[in-house]
């Protein structure tokens, strides 16, 4: 199969994270059997009970080689907005697949997936890893589970493979991204008809915090020591949100909460914010939760692994992106880059895209990879 065709049947199936993907798990554990490779399939409940699934493979023997990362999740799809199909029912248009999934990062896995089916008979000399995981767009609860469960990713860790994360990046080389963090703080009240006395607006708990909020905030934009310009924005863009559920202008505030999430970057201290963060929490009577504490990723542009990328490729001198990738937790792999085809700017949108040429260089590229460093 070529990659187009992979991408067509992957996209068919509905995966997004808030339900199972282990229908998509299955897809791409057949297709990596019938190419030679073995398999881990990594398995947990979330917290709704629904089964998730990651599935690690390997395929030659040795040690180092290349290790590919992708995932088979999705975001919704509700707000979908072409007529002629669905989010579901992959097309091809204008030099365009269209669906939910197709940039990010069905058509990446798919692209893997055709390399190594070009390279299955070549004479190995390294082993080719492929890492295919669960929830990276909900909190990167496949990852975890692989750092902690498989093999085969100790095997890559001890011995330093090369990695490659799939997420689109425009077939540039990028050596660094920023993490993750988010919390949830709640303030409790009571409810009671707004025109007595029995009830207690937990918004006016909320309201002393949320001033905390916004002095970290204005302090993160303005203090240089929470900058760093390899990144654009060069900032951790701290965003906050509130809501108290309350829909009726005549009942008092049962529950208050913030959410807040922000993006710290390498060589940076993001903890020290969730420290500061709970210390006001505690003060103003507030409960706080820590839902998100995924770590920036870097790798030294000027390392050998990074520049080699860059010369294999025909890459741009390599980048940063301010999004985060399952990357966050694979700290123990010291060369890794981010590199796959689309564009950022197609991914969860309401008619998602991927330019075909894109899919097809993504294949040619990471067939080059394949037998470079693996035969």
């Amino acid at each position: 199969m070529d990659a187009l065709s992979y991408a067509k049947s992957f996209v068919e199936i509905n995966s997004v994270s808030r339900w199972t993907n282990a229908p998509a798990s299955d897809f791409v554990q057949k297709q990596l059997l019938d190419l030679g490779f073995e398999i881990e399939r990594i398995e947990y409940d979330d917290e709704n009970g629904e089964l998730k699934s990651s599935i690690v493979a390997k395929r030659g023997e040795g040690r180092g080689g290349l290790g590919y990362f992708g995932h088979s999740d999705v975001v919704p799809a509700e707000n979908w907005v072409i007529e002629e199909h669905g989010p579901f029912e992959p097309t091809v248009k204008d030099g365009r697949l269209y669906g939910r999934g197709s940039c990010d990062m069905k058509g990446s896995v798919s692209a893997f997936l055709a390399a190594a089916a070009r390279t299955k008979d070549i004479a190995a000399t390294a082993p080719i890893y492929f890492v295919c995981t669960a929830d990276e767009e909900i909190g990167y609860g496949g990852a975890r589970t692989v750092v902690e469960q498989s093999k085969y990713y100790r095997e890559m860790v001890e011995a330093q493979t090369r990695v490659v994360i799939g997420e689109p990046t425009q077939l540039q080389v990028v050596y660094a991204h920023k993490g993750t963090f988010g919390f949830f703080a709640t303030a409790r009240g009571v409810a009671a008809h707004s025109s007595t006395r029995n009830g207690l607006n937990a918004n006016l708990a909320m309201i002393p915090f949320l001033m905390e909020m916004k002095a970290i905030h204005d302090e993160t934009e303005a203090d240089t020591n929470w900058h760093n310009d390899e990144f654009d924005p060069p900032t951790i863009t701290w965003n906050i949100g509130i809501n108290d559920n309350n829909h009726a202008f005549n009942i008092t505030a049962p529950q208050s909460v913030c959410t807040v999430y922000y993006r710290p970057m390498p060589h940076q201290e993001p903890e020290k914010l969730l420290d500061r963060v709970e210390r006001a929490a505690k003060k103003f009577g507030i409960d706080f939760e820590v839902k998100h504490r995924n770590q920036p990723m870097y790798t030294s542009p000027d390392s050998p692994f990074v520049k080699e990328m860059v010369e294999l490729t025909g890459s741009s001198p390599a980048s940063t992106v301010p999004y985060g990738t399952d990357g966050s937790w694979f700290t123990e792999l010291e060369n890794k880059v981010v590199f796959g085809p689309g564009s950022i700017a197609q991914a969860h949108t309401h008619d998602e895209w991927l330019d075909l040429n894109q899919l097809e260089t993504g294949t040619d590229i990471y067939e080059k990879l394949i037998r470079h460093w693996c035969g």
